[in-house]
């Protein structure tokens, strides 16, 4: 099928966006402790992501369903989050670092579920899959993951990462010029209409199920860094567990939807909570850091699979003028409740027990995250 302007700018953006990911998530720790800053305030700086998604991602999503446009709103996002990088990274002191890294994620982190819904739009439109394009996402990350570090040491280390992370951007905004906006069929949506989301019991309670499967992932994601430090692996080890975990995803981006659609979402993330189960166990009978980086490659087989059908299920339960709405929720559970949740027990966990009992406890959690699946599906089965 002949790739048209539209796909090939989504592609594009996907792939710039996640590769300033690349510069901004493994990175940017480390470019704070460089201005002085203590662990703690760290701490609480990075927790600020997570917790500013939840109001930003439902609020941010609404406002695009209500206008009827993801282009423009994610425009302004883009241009608003910039001038926040400005300001952390050209200012000093706390006090302005807190508020414009609140600034920066509070127009960055809503514009992906954006992206990620117009994206759905389009390629399902023209008889393609959501994946064929999210992987470009994956592909930019892992790519500047691989070869930030080397970059970085030839620009003279962490304190020049925003002028990589401002050069990146450059290309975003230069394709969202040739993006246009899918319109929906559906009625235009207002504060009123929007109680219909909270009335959708199928999808609160999917939400709930999520968000049970995305805390161990989220606490894998804020806490991996630090427990294979902890075990002795270097900052280069470090960016390869992240990479690798990227480079995974993008064959099933690419080829997944070929087999999702021969079998129920809720079996399929069912599954997927047990794969979750075992990638777990498995962390915490390791503790030798290669191969811990080597089990990142499970991460095809669970988050890679889990968003996908994850993002298709929430289309399939509301209504097409939600979508936009629809998926900021999903973000908002999957990044913001989930991440601080994961983050904060992790965190716990780890300095009372050490760092495998971080995995005992994601382990469980899979677990019930498999039974509350499998079991959603035996009952739906039954009523119908």
């Amino acid at each position: 099928m002949k790739l048209d302007k539209q796909i090939i700018s989504l592609s594009g953006v996907n792939f710039f966006y996640y590769a300033s990911s690349a510069i901004l998530l493994p990175y940017l720790p480390l470019y704070l402790q460089s201005k002085g800053y203590s662990a703690s305030e760290i701490g609480l700086l990075m927790m600020i992501g997570p917790f500013i998604s939840i109001f930003a991602q439902p609020f941010w999503g609404y406002v695009s369903d209500r206008f009827n446009s993801v282009r423009n709103i994610v425009f302004l996002l883009w241009s608003l989050s910039l001038l926040g990088s400005f300001g952390l990274f050209l200012t000093k002191g706390f006090g302005l670092t807190l508020g414009f890294i609140l600034m920066l994620y509070f127009f960055l982190l809503p514009s992906i579920p954006l992206i990620d819904n117009l994206v759905v739009k389009s390629t399902s439109h023209r008889g393609m899959s959501y994946g064929s394009v999210r992987l470009w996402g994956s592909i930019g990350f892992s790519g500047v993951a691989l070869i930030s570090g080397l970059l970085l040491e030839e620009l003279g280390g962490v304190a020049n990462i925003p002028y990589f992370y401002w050069a990146l951007w450059i290309f975003p905004f230069l394709l969202l010029a040739f993006i246009k906006d899918e319109k929906g069929s559906g009625q235009r949506i207002t504060l009123s209409t929007i109680g219909t989301i909270f009335k959708n019991k199928n999808f609160l309670w999917f939400m709930i199920m999520v968000l049970m499967i995305s805390i161990p992932h989220r606490m894998n994601d804020a806490l991996l860094g630090l427990y294979l430090s902890k075990l002795g692996a270097t900052d280069s080890m470090v960016s390869w567990a992240w990479a690798i975990a990227a480079c995974t995803e993008i064959p099933v981006f690419a080829y997944i939807n070929r087999y999702i659609h021969r079998y129920h979402e809720l079996t399929i993330l069912g599954l997927v909570s047990v794969l979750y189960t075992i990638r777990w166990l498995l962390y915490t009978l390791f503790s030798d850091p290669w191969v811990l980086i080597g089990l990142q490659t499970t991460h095809m087989l669970t988050f890679a699979v889990l968003w996908i059908v994850a993002v298709q299920y929430v289309v399939r339960l509301l209504p097409e003028q939600f979508g936009s709405t629809g998926q900021s929720i999903l973000a908002m559970v999957f990044m913001g409740l989930a991440g601080i949740i994961g983050g904060s027990v992790g965190g716990w966990l780890s300095e009372q027990w050490g760092g495998a009992s971080m995995y005992v406890f994601a382990s469980v959690m899979s677990a019930i995250a498999a039974g509350m699946f499998f079991g959603t599906q035996a009952v739906m089965r039954r009523r119908s």
